[in-house]
Parts: structure tokens; C-alpha cells; sequence
């Protein structure tokens, strides 16, 4: 009888294992469907950069922050840039539409791409768009890609535009979701369940704690399609590279100072419990040359949805002390 209810357990199992395995293939399949790219897709020696490009003027490159792609500024920020400025976005290593170096990815990964190694990616398809001396600016996670490519192009990167930047080391740990999904053993048994089980709820509850204090604004989920973000690759590299972030900040922040001298404007909400503000930006305006920090009052993690109007300005006043304007 116990090896009978043994053999039962065990057949029971494997039906729910392929049960969620074919959810899995089927909400991956939906979300590729319903959020095809929206922009270029360029090959830089076989690693696929998804790039969206639009407007005249100064170049200015725009880098999405964690678990995100670039659809998180076409949602209402590129449409005040395009008429004053050649806007490309891009999808970072993993997210999005943009491939994973090689190397990296897999399910039983626990390393993710470097703020560096991603910044000469996104370097190498800008130099086939034609990109120079950009304005490049970064939220969040991406604000340490741009501060990467700063540091690896001194010469030829105008200015800094930074939204609520991780810039420096932080005390204790990121918690338990990126330890999940950035280890080995996550990704390869946790990460699947999440992408088949995840429901509409839990997913709306995510959005209103990046968001916090403010509401996400309407339409922004089904915008920036957070079934390309719950797919099985794009959770594994956005874990990983969260999780293996912190060693690379320390060594970053270390040469701030002696090479970044173009100007930079900084962004922060005083109200940001994602990436702290006295921990981060005020850090980092007092290591760089020329760096000027708003802080706004009131405002958490996304300043470019609270006040979009204040992004811009921060644009506007790099490029005018880049002498693009």
C-alpha cells in the first residue's frame, strides 16, 4: 500500500510539474505576442540589441532600470524629448528584447551581466545608430549602466542625467526575491512557478510599491507589458544582475571623482524607499566634479512618471551645461 500511495504522490507531481511547464511556455508565448518589439533590432557580435529611436537633435540615450524595458519611457517621456532631441532607448542585457551576453543566462546561472559589460553593449549599438557625445541618462538600476559608460568614455559622453541612481555600496541585503531568482536553485525551480502562477493581482501590487507614494499611473502595466518581465529568461537575468551588483558599485564609486568631470543632474525623490536618497544621490553629488542633485519632495522611486516635467528640465539643463543647447 505505501509504495502504491508512493507511486500515485509521485505520478501527481509530475502532472503538476508538466501542468505548470506548459502554463509557463503558454504566458511566455502570449507575452511575446502582445509586446513585439518596438524598435530596431541590431546584432553586436551575436548578442541582439533591441533599440527604439525617434527625434532630432542632440543624441540622448535613455536606460531603463530593474525588471523593466525601454517601453517605461515611451509610456510619456520620450514624447516631450523627440522634437529637441535624437532619443534612443534600449532594452538592457536579459529584459526586454535585448539578448543575454554570452556567457550568462540559463537556468542554473547565479551570475548577471555587469554594470560595465552592459554599458559596451548598449556602447557598441550605439556606435552602429551613429551615436556621439550622447546625454546619457539612467533610472534606478540603469543609473549604474550610466554611470558605467561614463566612466568607460569620458570624452565622448556630454553629459549625466540620473533618476534615483544606485550609485553607491548599501548596507545589508536586497531580499528574498532576488536571492530566489538570482541563484541557481531559484532559477531553475522557483522562476518557472512565478512566471506560470504570478496572477494580475500580485503583479498590479509589484507596480504600486515601485510607484510609492504615488499610484502607478493608468495604463501603465498594460503599456510596458509585465508578461515580457515575468518570462523565465527575463527574471533569472534581472535577479542575477541585481544580486551581483554591489561589488561592481564598490569598485565604481571608487573612480567617480578623477573621471567623471562632464556635467551631471541628479534626480531623486526625498520620498524613494527603493533606492534611499541619503544612502545614494547625496552621496554621490559630494564624489563628482560637477554634479548637480534635485531632490523632489513627496516623490518615490519613478520621478519621471511623478514629475515628468522636472526630468526634462534636468535634461534641458545638462545639455544647455554640455553646450549641446
Amino acid at each position: 500500500m505505501l509504495a502504491r500511495m508512493t507511486w500515485i504522490a509521485l505520478g501527481t507531481l509530475l502532472m503538476l510539474i508538466a501542468g505548470c511547464a506548459a502554463l509557463t511556455q503558454k504566458r511566455e508565448r502570449e507575452a511575446q505576442r502582445a509586446y513585439p518589439p518596438v524598435g530596431r533590432l541590431i546584432d553586436v557580435d551575436g548578442t541582439r540589441v533591441h533599440a527604439w529611436v525617434r527625434g532630432s537633435g542632440p543624441d540622448l540615450v535613455l536606460i531603463h532600470g530593474a525588471g523593466g524595458n525601454l517601453r517605461d519611457f515611451t509610456y510619456q517621456l520620450t514624447g516631450r524629448l523627440t522634437e529637441r532631441y535624437r532619443v534612443i532607448a534600449f532594452d538592457r542585457p536579459g529584459l526586454g528584447w535585448t539578448g543575454r551576453l554570452p556567457g550568462y543566462g540559463g537556468p542554473g546561472g547565479a551570475q548577471g551581466e555587469s554594470p560595465q559589460e552592459q554599458a559596451a553593449l548598449l556602447q557598441a549599438a550605439a556606435d552602429r545608430l551613429g551615436v556621439r557625445n550622447p546625454i546619457v541618462l539612467g533610472h534606478s538600476y540603469g543609473g549604474a549602466v550610466a554611470l558605467a559608460w561614463g566612466l568607460s568614455r569620458p570624452d565622448d559622453t556630454a553629459a549625466l542625467v540620473l533618476l534615483a541612481p544606485v550609485s553607491n555600496p548599501w548596507p545589508g541585503d536586497l531580499g528574498f526575491f532576488y536571492d530566489v531568482t538570482g541563484s541557481a536553485l531559484g532559477g531553475a525551480v522557483v522562476v518557472p512557478a512565478i512566471t506560470a502562477l504570478a496572477s494580475k493581482a500580485q503583479i498590479e501590487s509589484a507596480l504600486e510599491g515601485v510607484f510609492a507614494p504615488q499610484p502607478a499611473p493608468a495604463g501603465y502595466a498594460n503599456h510596458i507589458g509585465p508578461g515580457l518581465t515575468l518570462r523565465r529568461a527575463a527574471l533569472r537575468a534581472n535577479g542575477q544582475q541585481v544580486r551581483t551588483l554591489r561589488p561592481h558599485i564598490v569598485e565604481m564609486s571608487q573612480r567617480y571623482r578623477d573621471a567623471l568631470t562632464m556635467p551631471v543632474e541628479i534626480l531623486h525623490g526625498a520620498a524613494d524607499a527603493t533606492v534611499g536618497l541619503s544612502i545614494h544621490s547625496e552621496v554621490l553629488v559630494d564624489q563628482l566634479r560637477d554634479a548637480r542633485l534635485t531632490r523632489l519632495d513627496g516623490v518615490g522611486h519613478m520621478p519621471h512618471h511623478a514629475d515628468p516635467a522636472a526630468s526634462v528640465a534636468a535634461i534641458d539643463r545638462a545639455a544647455a551645461r554640455a553646450g549641446l543647447r
